[in-house]
């Protein structure tokens, strides 16, 4: 960090002036695959040490011109606002007598964003070009994995900070539409579950909702692991329920295995360690 310190000290001024022309480039980010909980890997894409920086400066912009615009039915990376507050409305929704569940699963969302429709939707609140070229710019920075760059044509990788607020600006459109068909639903990020009275209003829902993410938003619904059901036989941002004589939230069984495994991981071999410094090591 003193040595990135010490040079954009020097180099600033010619960074500064490539920014306020239009003309500075952001460099590759590097590709970090994420094992899922659930198999598979997420793909992020971490900026440089001096894009990531530009990039928090354009958030710390943008966010106040579009936050006033999202739903209040938005909990995902959004100032005051997070996955415990979604996860006490769904259940809100389910004690008002919503027992079916649309669990909506976005394929890959973050990776095969077609750049064009969120930049039509900064755009309208954004009139820079300068700023409107930078953000595209972001979006279709390389991708470099062993030093060898990709390039890209989609996809918002996260790692950036810019990349949250990206898909909230896209998602509203999916927001505005289930509020226009009167849907009672909760949405994080690309987590989004719909809360409705019977399973056939489920399976309407979901088949008129995958239309509308397909053919409009261009994005991919997995329908394998996408499901109409029982709140119960499902999990949403690491939470399920119970229903017994009373409902109640439960956290899921496979976020409490995933718990037990990382302690298993982090305790064989280290069992003559002194606890104090394992803690800290972890």
């Amino acid at each position: 960090m003193a040595d990135f310190k010490a040079w954009l000290q020097q180099h600033w001024p010619v960074v500064k002036a490539a920014l306020l022309t239009g003309e500075y480039m952001p460099n590759a980010v590097r590709k970090v695959e994420m094992p899922k909980p659930n198999g598979g890997v997420r793909t992020l894409g971490m900026p440089t040490v001096l894009d990531r920086p530009i990039q928090q400066a354009l958030l710390q912009v943008l966010q106040p011109e579009f936050e006033s615009g999202f739903s209040e039915h938005s909990y995902g990376f959004r100032p005051g606002r997070n996955a415990w507050q979604a996860v006490q409305r769904a259940q809100d929704y389910i004690r008002e007598g919503r027992h079916w569940v649309v669990d909506l699963d976005l394929e890959k969302f973050f990776d095969l964003v077609n750049h064009d429709i969120p930049m039509s939707r900064v755009a309208r609140k954004v009139k820079d070009e300068r700023i409107l070229k930078l953000i595209r710019r972001c979006l279709e920075a390389g991708l470099m994995t062993d030093r060898i760059v990709s390039m890209r044509t989609e996809g918002t990788p996260q790692g950036g900070p810019l990349s949250p607020l990206l898909s909230n600006i896209l998602l509203t459109d999916l927001d505005r539409e289930l509020e226009r068909r009167g849907h009672r639903f909760c949405r994080y990020a690309d987590d989004c579950n719909i809360y409705v009275g019977s399973e056939q209003a489920g399976q309407r829902a979901m088949a008129t909702i995958t239309g509308y993410l397909e053919c409009r938003l261009k994005l991919r619904v997995n329908r394998e692991k996408s499901a109409v059901a029982r709140p119960w036989r499902r999990k949403f941002l690491g939470y399920s329920f119970t229903w017994h004589k009373q409902m109640r939230l439960r956290i899921a069984v496979s976020s409490i295995k995933r718990l037990k495994d990382r302690v298993r991981e982090i305790v064989v071999g280290n069992a003559s360690r002194n606890l104090g410094a394992t803690i800290k090591t972890t």
